[in-house]
């Protein structure tokens, strides 16, 4: 019964979200105009801001013939004076997390910068705008009467100088989640983030076997491994 509540006011939270993403369909170029003008205006006063002049740029068009196509090439100066303390440089507030890449593009990996905005207006709103437009199409859903099994990148978060880490970017996800995706989630932090491949998904298949799992998440060909 506690369960059945729970998915119930979950899905409920979910679907009344699933307007907003109607307007944004509805009006696509408009919400994007106005995303791009508040990331500019909060970063109008660092460094990018200021070399840039984005307080005086009002459109796309602007942007685009303001601001260089930059490769990682031409920004890791600033991102290794990210990874070393410096702040306010492309972001206003503290970047501290470091996706590292798989370097395949070329012989080394890349560290890109991921700010806390980043964390919870992107990736932690994308999750819920998906799992909106789930429930909305399946309104007699129970994906939230059990528990979420997730399957995470097997690089750990390694802690840098200054206060900074870097690791596999769904680590950074999963060590940022809020308490409320941890109570509905398996396996536990320790053992998703484990480094060991193999090891790791024999954990998982121990501890999520005990478990009523409702929903997966994680990167499709990983958990065609799981499975």
């Amino acid at each position: 019964m506690k369960l059945d509540l729970v998915n119930s006011f979950i899905s409920w939270r979910m679907k009344k979200r699933f307007h907003q993403i109607e307007l944004f369909m509805k009006y696509p170029i408009e919400v994007q105009q106005e995303v791009l003008q508040g990331l500019l205006e909060r970063a109008a006063r660092t460094e990018w801001g200021k070399r840039y002049d984005f307080r005086s740029i009002r459109n796309y068009e602007e942007f685009r013939s303001r601001v260089p196509l930059h490769f990682y090439e031409t920004i890791q100066a600033d991102v290794d004076r990210l990874r070393s303390g410096e702040q306010n440089i492309m972001w206003p507030t503290e970047i501290k997390w470091f996706a590292k890449s798989s370097g395949t593009t070329s012989s080394k990996s890349k560290f890109i910068p991921v700010s806390q905005e980043a964390i919870e207006e992107c990736h932690f709103k994308g999750g819920k705008d998906l799992l909106s437009i789930y429930c909305n199409n399946h309104p007699e859903t129970s994906i939230f009467s059990g528990m979420s099994l997730r399957l995470g990148g097997s690089t750990f978060i390694n802690n840098s100088e200054n206060n900074s880490f870097y690791g596999d970017l769904s680590a950074i996800i999963i060590e940022n989640l809020p308490f409320w995706v941890e109570m509905r989630s398996t396996p536990n932090n320790k053992i998703s983030l484990m480094e060991e491949w193999e090891e790791k998904i024999e954990a998982i298949a121990n501890t999520s076997i005990k478990e009523d799992v409702s929903s997966l998440a994680g990167v499709p060909s990983w958990m065609l491994v799981l499975a």
